[in-house]
């Protein structure tokens, strides 16, 4: 509930105060006063949008506070938490009872948002105003002729949210459906040239078939079968300087070379170390030898091998330029088109089945729209009942009130379901009902908006219900009924209203008084608390006027009795 409002140069108002209290508070005093300057000071702390006109004349800025105790609050608890803005000190544990919210509006129009001391987006005030306050303004009952407003009615009062969510669910993946076929359908002549090319590719890479690291093979071999000539002359003249040759070889002189050291070591052993290194020299150019003999012997020129070779390898070459990739990548490629080409197809077949998925979802949305209206149904004939009632103890004694449920095209889908709901109301009798902004003047507008309200009360989260002015076109026992109905109305919830009627005005458990004073060059608003004499002579002023008389005393007194 609200516990405090704090002002400081907004509009007419210098600094302002106010406590408020559990129950039904009254706002009242004379035309002008500035009645509903605490509500609009209010609505900026909840993330109205502010004007620089709210800034008092000569001041730098204008700044609200208003405190709320979210003891029981347990939704407003659970958003400042997941949000990081809980009040906490380990010294004092009743500060996480209460949400603080503040606007500082600067003369040139900048405005902060602060909640809990922390300065926040102004959006934040709009998500955690939704848990404390909900306001209802006197113009409220000219959007209750409009189709969307009466849906909200209708949902509001047969509280199920849970239906409407499937409704909306199921509604948005239809059209996400829809909106994915429309993007294949759209995309089919280039999937089918892209798959046509594709295809193409993965055949003609599949008839060539290149493994992993088989380019380098292929190059390899190419080389070698390239210059198998130049390799038997070269190798076959090797083998001659190192064995072949009878006249004169590497193989020979070192042997006999080893051979005559090996004598000279028996004289000087000093040789023996040259003697071995010769051996080992030996052994190497004889191991060498047989290897390259051995080369020389499996080195063959076979020109069909070699032109198998060459082709496959040119290949290659041909098909890396075509792709623009090194020829030794082309199974890397390969794999990569056939994967393509396989994401591809996959769309065309996501185009069958997407037809087969957008039937699925419409379905789901059918039956839940269904069961959705069937609620609404039901709960339309409680709800036209309680505002027929309604109607006649707010003096219409002859009114009927129907709320009208038709299910329009189950094929014209919409995130809100399938039907039109309308208000209609019948005011004499033998009237047939008709759409209310047809038969209903203002004031039995407002009347019917106000009996609404407060039967829609009891679903709304909000501890605390503020009245701006609704009763605009009321007066006598209706205005009677009016302030029994926001009374009984407050013995569970938090009710502020701000009335010119004496019959509203009476029911509040506090009553607060709003004068402007002036003193020829500043105006200001104050807004006192009254005493019990105090609230005698304002019900009392608001029966007779400023000529306040005994009848008119006594009255009063007779209303606050009752």
């Amino acid at each position: 509930m609200l516990l405090h409002l704090n002002i400081q140069n907004f509009a007419i108002v210098r600094s302002l105060d106010i406590d408020w209290r559990k129950g039904m508070t009254t706002i009242t005093g004379e035309t002008g006063a500035g009645k509903s300057i605490a509500i609009d000071a209010l609505g900026l702390c909840l993330g109205d949008r502010a004007l620089t006109n709210v800034v008092r004349p000569n001041t730098k800025k204008a700044e609200l506070a208003a405190t709320f105790d979210i003891n029981k609050n347990i939704s407003a608890q659970k958003w400042l938490k997941n949000n990081g803005l809980s009040l906490t000190d380990e010294h004092d544990a009743e500060l996480d009872c209460e949400c603080i919210l503040r606007r500082v509006i600067s003369a040139e129009g900048r405005s902060k948002a602060y909640i809990n001391g922390s300065q926040v987006p102004l959006a934040q005030l709009k998500d955690i105003a939704q848990f404390l306050i909900s306001i209802h303004g006197q113009h409220d009952h000219q959007l209750i002729v409009k189709p969307a407003q009466q849906r909200k009615i209708l949902d509001e009062y047969a509280d199920h949210q849970h239906l409407l969510d499937d409704v909306q669910y199921y509604y948005q993946q239809w059209r996400n459906l829809k909106t994915e076929l429309k993007k294949l359908q759209e995309s089919k002549e280039q999937r089918e040239a892209k798959s046509q090319l594709l295809q193409y590719q993965v055949t003609e890479l599949d008839e060539f078939s290149l493994q992993t690291g088989e380019f380098q093979i292929l190059e390899s071999d190419y080389k070698r079968h390239s210059n198998g000539q130049s390799l038997l002359t070269g190798t076959l003249k090797a083998l001659q300087v190192l064995s072949e040759n009878e006249n004169h070889n590497i193989s020979d002189s070192l042997r006999n070379n080893c051979e005559q050291l090996n004598d000279l070591v028996h004289m000087d052993p000093n040789l023996a170390n040259i003697a071995n290194t010769l051996s080992e020299a030996l052994i190497l150019v004889e191991d060498a030898n047989d290897e390259l003999k051995h080369y020389y012997d499996k080195l063959e020129l076979d020109p069909e091998a070699y032109q198998m070779i060459e082709d496959r390898y040119s290949l290659a070459i041909q098909l890396a330029k075509k792709h623009q990739v090194a020829p030794e990548h082309l199974p890397t490629l390969h794999l990569e088109i056939k994967q393509a080409l396989h994401l591809i197809n996959s769309d065309g077949s996501r185009l069958d089945t997407a037809y087969v998925d957008i039937e699925k979802a419409k379905t789901h949305y059918q039956q839940s729209a269904q069961t959705l209206s069937t609620s609404r149904i039901k709960s339309a004939k409680k709800l036209s009942k309680k505002i027929s009632l309604s109607m006649k103890e707010l003096n219409m004694n002859n009114g009927i009130f129907d709320v009208s449920v038709q299910q329009v095209d189950v094929e014209a889908l919409s995130p809100f379901g399938l039907d039109e709901i309308n208000f209609l109301i019948s005011l004499n009798p033998g009237q047939k009902l008709e759409a209310m902004n047809k038969v209903a003047s203002g004031g039995e507008l407002s009347r019917i908006s106000l009996a609404m309200q407060v039967i829609l009360a009891d679903k709304v989260i909000t501890p605390t219900l503020i009245f701006d002015e609704v009763d605009v076109g009321i007066s006598g026992p209706t205005a009677a009924m009016v302030g029994s109905k926001l009374q009984e109305l407050a013995q569970n919830t938090q009710v502020i209203c701000v009335t010119h009627l004496p019959q509203v005005a009476c029911k509040g458990h506090q009553q607060l008084f709003v004068s402007k004073l002036t003193d020829g060059e500043f105006t200001e608003t104050k807004v006192t608390e009254l005493s019990a004499n105090g609230r005698v002579q304002e019900i009392a002023r608001l029966l007779a006027g400023n000529k306040i008389t005994d009848n008119s005393l006594a009255n009063a007194q007779e209303l606050l009795a009752g």
